[in-house]
């Protein structure tokens, strides 16, 4: 009778469980991989026909996989600002890729406050290694001076697209590398950042941010740790293609040398399976310290594929069912893979349609780890998701984004409706998701109180920004997807 009582009343506690009790937990690892241009159909466990990714399809089988999970932008630096920040498009700082003629709009500020000020504050040990593009040399928006204890990569977008570039960060220092790139060989006057192709190629950057995270977290395992693994692949080397023809830098084909292929797809595919085989060393390397059962492992895309360096995404139907790719805020552009990987804590082979995106990684970084998040936050917790307690989830009214590039562009996912405007004097384009994935037709005429809903989102959901300002125009819209 004592036993029954005692089991009793075990099973009583652990019912009464929720995820908000995680900050009682011993505080778990967390690692975020953000791929760079990588499409929604770009992965075998999204579809993917001729590109191999054993090592993410095994983590996907693993873990949880989500199908309805949202970048913060359509292209790199407003998605990373999102991610870092917890705030959508209409809110952060950083809402586009601005350029050397705008470019305190892509520095973040002194105030602003990061997934790693929470994280750290809360006793983590931090690190970016990759690609930043939130922040120049000597700026407030550098890794170290928002609360990354430890950086390796590159500050400049541009300097990102290459692949083997003369120097890399390390911290605030510049760490030179055995590569060489002529001063001339840049493509949009980007020379004092290091932007441009190598004529001597010796030091692949992908691969020492590899090597680097795999020493990162063995120094670090003694402590809760928060990584930040921002890869380039597979982002085209645009000005590469100056050079030798061909934006897909790589080291070899690997085994699509052989492929009756273009030389740009072989290095698209051969980039994308190098970074998922990186991946798999470092879930081994997790296993081998011991701490794959205290680490959370993240990995996601900053946006759509390209179309870029020669690629031909097409050729391996990247944006999978969607419309649109990068630069297009139909969801081909904006919805991107996301795995989840916990063993011990999330459930084994779990398909999830939870509707979330990047802002949504703050809170639930910060509920995990027992910290408090900013105040003003455009960001839910999914942890319940994560942690198989969906009827405990709750959920946004709406997910809202803006774009600038060619002019001002919205778009807003409410429910299973999903809406887009080009400029504040068009109409709503109206698509039913779940029975339309494609966004193929408009049924904006036959639903005027959905629209009528959307509009008022529009007006209200964003505040203004003096470094991106409404430019109307009439832009040439994405084509619809072409399926055989």
């Amino acid at each position: 009778m004592i036993l029954f009582r005692l089991l009793l009343t075990l099973g009583i506690i652990l019912a009464a469980w929720t995820p908000s009790q995680a900050a009682n937990a011993p505080k778990p690892n967390i690692i975020f991989i953000l791929a760079d241009d990588l499409g929604y159909g770009d992965l075998g466990c999204y579809g993917q026909k001729k590109i191999q990714t054993p090592c993410l399809d095994r983590m996907a089988a693993d873990g949880m996989r989500f199908t309805q999970f949202y970048a913060g932008s359509t292209v790199c630096a407003p998605s990373r600002s999102v991610l870092m920040t917890g705030q959508h498009t209409g809110h952060c700082w950083v809402r586009g890729n601005a350029g050397k003629n705008n470019a305190q709009g892509q520095i973040l500020r002194a105030q602003d406050v990061t997934v790693a000020k929470v994280l750290r504050d809360a006793g983590y040990a931090t690190a970016l290694i990759g690609k930043w593009g939130l922040g120049e040399p000597g700026s407030s928006g550098i890794p170290t001076k928002q609360d990354f204890d430890y950086f390796f990569g590159y500050l400049s977008q541009f300097h990102a697209h290459n692949y083997y570039p003369a120097f890399l960060w390390r911290g605030e220092e510049r760490v030179p590398l055995k590569n060489e790139v002529p001063p001339g060989n840049v493509g949009y006057g980007y020379a004092e950042f290091g932007q441009g192709w190598a004529t001597k190629r010796v030091e692949y950057s992908h691969d020492l941010f590899a090597a680097d995270a795999l020493k990162w977290v063995e120094r670090n395992r003694g402590q809760p740790f928060f990584l930040y693994l921002a890869v380039t692949t597979p982002h085209a080397n645009n000005e590469g293609t100056r050079g030798t023809g061909n934006g897909q830098e790589v080291p070899d084909h690997g085994i699509y040398k052989d492929k009756d292929w273009t030389d740009q797809n072989k290095g698209q595919a051969a980039m994308i399976t190098r970074m998922d085989a990186d991946i798999g060393r470092l879930l081994a390397k997790l296993k081998q310290l011991g701490l794959d059962e205290r680490t959370l492992v993240l990995f996601s895309s900053d946006n759509g594929p390209h179309k870029e360096g020669g690629n031909d995404p097409e050729f391996f139907d990247a944006n999978g069912p969607l419309r649109g790719m990068k630069r297009d805020l139909y969801d081909g552009g904006i919805r991107v893979p996301f795995i989840a990987r916990w063993p011990g804590r999330i459930k084994a082979g779990v398909v999830s349609n939870h509707v979330g995106y990047f802002g949504d990684f703050m809170a639930t970084a910060a509920e995990l780890a027992g910290a408090e998040p900013p105040p003003t936050l455009d960001s839910i917790s999914f942890a319940p998701t994560l942690l198989g307690r969906p009827e405990r989830q709750k959920r946004h009214d709406y997910l809202y984004w803006e774009f600038h590039e060619r002019g001002f562009a919205q778009a807003v996912r409410l429910g299973d409706w999903k809406a887009i405007r080009f400029g504040t004097k068009k109409p709503v384009e109206l698509y039913n998701i779940k029975n339309d994935p494609g966004e193929e037709r408009d049924v904006a005429a036959q639903n005027p109180e959905v629209v009528a809903k959307v509009e008022a989102i529009l007006k209200t959901a964003r505040t203004d920004s003096e470094y991106f300002p409404i430019r109307e125009f009439a832009p040439k819209k994405a084509t619809a997807k072409k399926k055989p």
